[in-house]
């Protein structure tokens, strides 16, 4: 597949298909092929991942240039060459093609960040991100998966797009991680089955913790009559279940998956306590909020940070108004979801019926409380855990909703002195 990936106008463009490598591309364009509708195109093949890279260079007078592109590819083993398709409209590959080197950096699936940021800038593409040079000089993304080092050696008309064609000069692997790819309009990691278990070893110490408490938990859970679970955060896009327990009784309607993506409104009681861009980063994963949704989260973030607890509360349906959350919460637990998927399952999770305004509980008002979150800190002083109590009573008085929230802040202290 060839695509440009937001590029000088932070806009996806698929280049044209190319045929067996010949002395010239340009007499190879197939008039045929001009009725093939563009959004077709896309869409055909936008089901086929491309890497993503972010070419780098030094323009004559010394200005750092930088370009995200998401058709990179080897060429040859003998020699060395890669290659990668900007736009003919790039005016940052214009600039580039005066460079005596171009560096090339993979990058790894935590870093969609920096691709927007350089992708939606103009100029001065790398200011704020962190980079060391090559030994030609051009910028190293700190991170990267790996870089490449490379001299322009042929550039080739193709469509709306130029082929360029790299000699490589120097290239090294600097961060092993599992690569950031482009599939179907949207970002995505690959990872593999042994980075999956890797994940579940390290969340080892969090299930030990959860379950040293374990009598402690379900005391509160049948003293409230609710479930109670404890999540630990597996990354800042992620948190799993480490501990769930039931009151003889209770319904589970509102009880969510063991894996569960840090969308919001779920991931408050972990993001509170993280910087503000990554609380930004949190909050722009609900694409196309208003600003009124979008300040009911950050006074959220606010709360539990002054308060230590979160309260959510359920509309006329009851516990049922849970139910396309925790199906889309089962759904993201299979894994091997599309891109496309992924955010259909987010948009669930996002436009949830529930009332995640924040109120001050009065004694002698009656609430119906859908969930109770309360942030843990690990051994390390660090708020990676969190406990939810669900499927609470409803109608309970302010006073009640008190109780409990005494009863949940004693396993805290529990677990944060397990």
């Amino acid at each position: 597949m060839c695509r440009v990936l937001g590029l000088d106008n932070s806009k996806d463009f698929p280049a044209s298909a190319v045929g067996e490598s010949r002395a010239s591309f340009g007499d190879m364009v197939d008039t045929a092929a001009q009725s093939v509708d563009s959004q077709l195109f896309r869409d055909v093949m936008g089901h086929y991942p491309t890497g993503v890279v972010v070419v780098t260079g030094r323009a004559v007078d010394g200005d750092i240039l930088a370009m995200v592109v998401g058709t990179f590819n080897s060429v040859s083993l003998e020699p060395p060459l890669v290659s990668f398709m900007p736009m003919k409209t790039s005016r940052t590959f214009a600039a580039m093609q005066e460079c005596t080197s171009l560096c090339i950096n993979i990058l790894g699936g935590d870093q969609e960040d920096i691709v927007l940021t350089i992708a939606q800038r103009w100029q001065d593409k790398l200011a704020g991100i962190d980079w060391f040079p090559s030994p030609s000089g051009d910028p190293v993304l700190a991170e990267s998966v790996a870089w490449i080092d490379t001299r322009i050696r042929d550039t080739v008309e193709a469509g709306d797009h130029w082929i360029v064609l790299c000699a490589v000069e120097n290239m090294a692997v600097t961060n092993p991680v599992s690569p950031l790819i482009f599939f179907q309009g949207g970002y995505g990691s690959f990872v593999c089955t042994s980075l999956l278990a890797r994940m579940d070893h390290e969340i080892l110490p969090a299930i030990h913790a959860a379950h040293g408490v374990r009598s402690e938990v379900e005391a509160m859970a049948a003293a409230i009559g609710c479930d109670a679970a404890v999540f630990t955060a597996v990354s800042n896009d992620e948190m799993a279940t480490v501990l769930s327990v039931t009151a003889p009784g209770t319904d589970r309607d509102g009880s969510l998956a063991n894996r569960i993506p840090m969308v919001p409104p779920i991931g408050d009681s972990f993001v509170f306590a993280q910087s503000g861009q990554e609380q930004d980063r949190w909050i722009g994963k609900l694409r196309g909020a208003t600003d009124d949704v979008v300040e009911i989260h950050r006074e959220r973030l606010r709360f539990v940070r002054d308060n230590g607890y979160l309260c959510s509360f359920l509309p006329s349906e009851g516990n049922a108004a849970y139910r396309e959350m925790r199906d889309a919460t089962k759904q993201y637990e299979n894994g091997r979801l599309t891109p496309s998927e992924e955010r259909q399952i987010r948009a669930s999770i996002g436009n949830t019926p529930i009332d995640y305004r924040v109120r001050e509980l009065n004694d002698s008002e009656h609430y119906d409380v859908g969930s109770i979150v309360l942030p843990v800190r690990d051994p390390s002083g660090v708020y990676s855990l969190t406990l939810r109590l669900g499927s609470l009573p409803l109608g309970a008085s302010g006073a009640t909703v008190k109780e409990w929230l005494a009863r949940a802040r004693s396993v805290v202290a529990a677990l944060e002195n397990n």
